[in-house]
């Protein structure tokens, strides 16, 4: 308790000089005539391993700056074209300003600079776990494989996991405000090179908004040079469709202005194939049985385009302008359903068949400005003000005839539907930190409003278009949110704590024109986090934390619409959701910076699931979005990473986990049911150099889950059998990856409801076997970083998976 008493006190009276941990490293790259070589590669290497710690370029007139170096002893080193110098021996306790290293006329090989197959470097801070991959064998993949193989990451259906729940990503703490398959397509086009680590906080803390998960932080790199650079990516995946994509970014910097502008065009035709079969039930058992095959063809086009302005207008004021958009002007999703219905017994009762096209737009647009003051003794202040408008335009027409066993025709029944949704977001947030003596201390104050309109006709076309007024309806949806919160936080010799308080107060309003319903929320709400950490020795540590989170419903699963595959299957949304609240505990353990032990337990609260029931009486099945009874997860993550020998790398992950969800089985009498799981996770991936210098690289990675939960579906085991070829060229300007995906074809499992009176089943087939060629290409002075970013809103977030 010691610590905890100096922590209030120190916070409450502390009135010392602030006093920095890290330091910064300067100097300049010269030839043995004296004359300076520009853009060299410069290093800094732990003095006990020669390990790589940091890297950088010079500038243009040869001089460097290495930052954020904590005290220790280190060697500095540089090279050029395959020249380096001597390695200079420094103890860094302050700021230092060297003379010049010398890189001599003679070609000398880099010792252990080059780095071959550095393994990525994993510390444990306070509140949350760093993946450090700069300069190591992972910074020549793309950012979504380095995502992928960040510690307790799991891919789970084109979606990004922790723990069991979905992340969230952040660039440089700004939000990425894409559904899951488009943040894997921006990721898969940002170099890794770009990336200096990745910070998984399981618990965010009170700066972040209540709602949300667990939070993938990416760190670029600084910018560290002036001049202009560019890129031009492009990747080739051959699975059942061809698909294809390209983009384009753009970075210029003076010594006040910072300009990232991007495009990206994303054509692409996916198939999947999904199979399902249905039980339907009665007091005497399974009477009618529907195996069905669904076959989903998908067109896309998509253009993604960035701007990011960044102006300094003197050393303590600077300003940001930051704008994204996506427009998809053209979305079909053109499907065949083909059903056969036999009895009890396996006799053919009737077939029918349904054909389905739907025809989408869909337009997302964002703007933000950031003003940040760095006060004269410390601390700063940042005001930020954020807009989005979100437009979505469908049209569905579907169309079923039905067969008798012979084959005669018995009917047709078709419809027709258009529907649109218009979202506005404003937020504006402030925040302030600052140094009270030790402490670091941070505040702020965000207000949020949301306005959506959803409207849905509904239409029969069997004797003309027919207007079906209770099958149509218009939604309104208003949300306004005011939060503030206040956080703390200190460093001892052996221990760190961080505390925080965050308060929301949150007011909205649905209204269903149709249903001629009003339902109205208020509710105002607290959230505290805690954050301990204990170093017992240089080979040991434990940390704990805790959190109270919140989970809002997203937007579309408010509207009562219904969207059919056809009349017996659709997705109808709920607007009677309320927010869920969750408690999060985490114990780690940390031996020798190498094995990272992570004990969790989570109250999920009223958890908000889809949930699939099937009405036996009337032969259909819905999909529906409702709160859970109660849910509970826990378990216990392993993480290890070794260097086999120089030039191959492995790194392991296994979690063991429970989960289970206890909800209200609609369509069985009301009664309640729980579907729980225990499994595990294992992932093996190997990281190998094929070349002394280190341009030719490969990867042979194998993922097993033995199964998991989907709301009221129970998933079957999964194996993922990956492997890739990087190889660099032209001096590395240019990247060459070739990679081949579910080698084994057992990466899509079968998902099972079997409770009750319910029994149904389905696979869906995605083009997971693939394999994908992948180019990028720099230009200009590509050693440079650039400020690419995107806009933090939890609002957002809840637009839309898709």
């Amino acid at each position: 308790m010691r610590p905890l008493l100096l922590f209030f006190l120190a916070l409450l009276g502390g009135s010392q000089a602030a006093q920095s941990q890290t330091h910064q490293l300067t100097g300049t790259v010269k030839d043995e005539l004296g004359e300076t070589i520009p853009f060299a590669s410069v290093f800094l290497l732990q003095a006990s391993d020669s390990t790589m710690v940091k890297g950088t370029s010079a500038d243009e007139t040869g001089i460097f700056l290495i930052s954020d170096i904590t005290p220790g002893l280190y060697i500095v080193q540089c090279s050029y074209i395959g020249k380096s110098s001597e390695g200079l021996p420094l103890d860094i306790r302050s700021d230092i300003k060297i003379g010049a290293l010398i890189i001599p006329q003679q070609a000398e090989q880099l010792d252990e600079v080059v780095v071959v197959s550095a393994r990525p470097r994993v510390e444990r801070k306070v509140d949350r776990l760093v993946f450090n991959v700069e300069n190591t064998v992972l910074s020549q993949s793309n950012s979504w494989d380095i995502l992928k193989q960040t510690p307790g990451v799991i891919l789970m259906q084109d979606e990004l996991q922790i723990r069991n729940q979905p992340a969230v990503v952040y660039i440089n703490d700004r939000k990425v405000q894409l559904s899951p398959s488009e943040v894997r397509s921006l990721l898969e086009n940002y170099q890794g090179q770009h990336i200096k680590s990745v910070e998984v906080i399981n618990n965010p803390p009170a700066r972040y908004d209540a709602e949300g998960g667990a939070v993938l932080n990416i760190i670029t790199n600084k910018n560290i040079s002036l001049g202009y650079k560019g890129n031009f990516s492009s990747n080739y995946t051959q699975g059942i469709f061809p698909k294809y994509n390209f983009g384009t970014s753009h970075f210029y910097k003076t010594n006040k202005l910072n300009i990232n502008a991007s495009y990206a065009y994303a054509p692409r035709k996916d198939f999947k194939d999904v199979q399902n079969r249905t039980n339907f039930i009665n007091d005497t058992g399974v009477f009618s049985r529907w195996d069905t095959d669904f076959d989903k063809t998908n067109r896309f086009e998509t253009h993604i385009g960035g701007l990011t302005l960044d102006y300094t207008i003197d050393d303590r004021n600077e300003i940001n302008l930051t704008s994204n958009m996506q427009l998809s002007p053209k979305r079909e999703y053109d499907n065949f359903q083909s059903t056969v219905i036999t009895n009890g017994i396996g006799i053919l009762d009737s077939t029918f068949t349904t054909a389905s096209f739907l025809d989408e737009t869909k337009n997302n647009i964002s703007g933000d400005v950031t003003y940040k003051h760095t006060f004269k003794e410390n601390g700063s202040l940042q005001v930020n003000a954020h807009y989005t408008t979100f437009d979505l335009s469908r049209t569905q027409r579907a169309s079923s005839d039905y067969f008798l066993p012979t084959g005669d025709f018995i009917r047709n029944y078709s419809f027709f539907t258009d529907a649109d949704q218009d979202i506005e977001i404003i937020t504006a947030q402030l925040d302030y930190s600052t140094l009270l003596g030790t402490v670091s201390f941070e505040t702020g104050a965000k207000l949020s409003m949301i306005n959506s309109e959803s409207r849905l006709q509904f239409f029969t076309e069997n004797n003309g278009r027919v207007f079906v007024p209770n099958l149509s309806d218009n939604f309104l949806y208003d949300e306004n949110v005011y939060a503030a919160y206040v956080s703390a936080s200190k460093d001892w010799e052996k221990w760190s704590l961080k505390a925080g308080l965050r308060a929301e107060h949150t007011q909205s309003s649905g209204n269903s024109l149709a249903l001629s319903t009003v339902n109205e929320l208020e509710y105002f709400e607290l959230f505290p986090s805690v954050y301990m950490l204990h170093t017992i020795n240089e080979n040991h540590s434990v940390a704990l934390d805790y959190s109270r989170k919140l989970q809002r419903p997203r937007y579309e699963d408010l509207n009562p619409f219904r969207t059919f595959i056809n009349e017996n299957i659709f997705y109808e949304g709920n607007p009677t959701l309320v927010p869920n609240f969750s408690n999060n505990f985490n114990l780690n353990y940390t031996l020798n910076q190498e094995f990272f032990f992570d004990l969790y337990y989570r109250d999920n609260g009223n958890y908000i699931s889809t949930l699939s029931f099937q009405d036996n009486e009337n032969q259909v099945l819905r999909d529906i979005t409702q709160n859970v009874l109660e849910s509970t997860s826990y378990g216990l993550d392993f993480n290890y990473g070794k260097s086999i020998t120089n030039n191959w790398y492995v790194y392991s992950y296994l979690s063991i986990f429970h989960e289970d969800e206890t909800f209200l089985a609609l369509e069985s009498d009301a009664f309640s049911a729980t579907n729980e799981i225990n499994g595990y996770y294992i992932d093996v991936t190997n990281y190998l150099t094929l070349s002394k210098d280190g341009t030719f690289k490969g990867e042979l990675g194998l993922a097993y889950l033995s199964g998991f939960l989907a709301g009221s579906y129970t998933m079957s085991e999964t194996t993922n059998l990956t492997m890739g070829l990087q190889k660099s060229l032209w001096n590395r300007r240019a990247e060459l990856s070739l990679n081949f995906n579910d080698i084994l074809g057992k990466a899509n499992p079968w998902f099972s409801s079997k409770y009750l009176n319910q029994d149904n089943s389905y696979i869906a087939v995605e083009e997971t076997q693939n394999v994908r060629l992948s180019f990028i290409y720099n230009f200009g002075n590509f050693r440079l970083e650039d400020n690419q970013r995107q806009i933090e809103k939890a609002e957002r977030d809840r637009i839309g998976s898709e």
